[in-house]
């Protein structure tokens, strides 16, 4: 069976005859401006055409990015400046970083406080309480006559003989008449003439200078 599509064509033209080709409608300027291009028009209508990125649409969202960066980073720098201002001030305040004479004195005298009440024998327990007296005032005064009442007769039974000394003190801060300091203290201890024995201790020590004189107000064991 003849394909159905060859029924369709039309007949051949007689011999001496020609058919000349349909005439077609020559094309517009814009057509003929478009193919010199190579381009076909969008669908649609012109305003519906997407906008470049570096059009007119693109320039405020990238202004806008722009200045909430700088505001980010105005603020990150405000930021650290004002951290910088208060450790300025803390340090101008902490004379313990700017005062050496000052520093030196406090840990001298509080080291030497400690070692002396912290140091006696079986028969000079009065000595260490007078050294107390002195050196103590505040909170520490009642903690060291709580402490020392409880195991003073303990002290004179078995012969106990304690000595202490201040192997290190440092000054954490120093501050007008107040000081925070931390100190290490090795202590010997035996009975009657027993082995001795040695022990290392850590405080933190709070001090005032009152009447020209640093005194200990507070002790806490580390």
């Amino acid at each position: 069976m003849t394909p159905t599509w060859l029924l369709r064509r039309p007949p051949p033209p007689e011999p001496g005859t020609e058919t000349a080709p349909a005439p077609t409608d020559p094309p517009d300027g814009d057509a003929a401006e478009r193919e010199a291009d190579g381009r076909d028009a969008p669908d649609g209508d012109a305003g519906d055409a997407p906008v470049e990125k570096g059009g007119p649409r693109g320039r405020p969202r990238r202004a806008a990015l722009a200045a909430t960066a700088a505001v980010l980073v105005l603020g990150g720098c405000g930021f650290f400046y004002a951290a910088h201002q208060l450790r300025s001030q803390a340090s101008a305040r902490n004379h313990a970083l700017t005062d050496t004479g000052a520093t030196t004195r406090v840990a001298g005298e509080v080291g030497d406080a400690l070692a002396r009440i912290f140091s006696y024998t079986p028969d000079g327990t009065a000595a260490a309480e007078r050294s107390a007296s002195t050196v103590l005032d505040g909170r520490a005064a009642r903690q060291y006559e709580t402490l020392f009442a409880r195991v003073r007769d303990d002290l004179t039974e078995q012969r106990v003989t304690l000595s202490t000394r201040a192997v290190r003190t440092g000054v954490i801060e120093l501050e007008g008449d107040r000081a925070r300091l931390l100190v290490f203290l090795d202590q010997t201890s035996h009975r009657d003439k027993g082995k001795a024995t040695t022990a290392a201790a850590q405080l933190t020590v709070t001090a005032r200078l009152g009447d020209d004189r640093w005194r200990i107000v507070d002790i806490k064991a580390r």
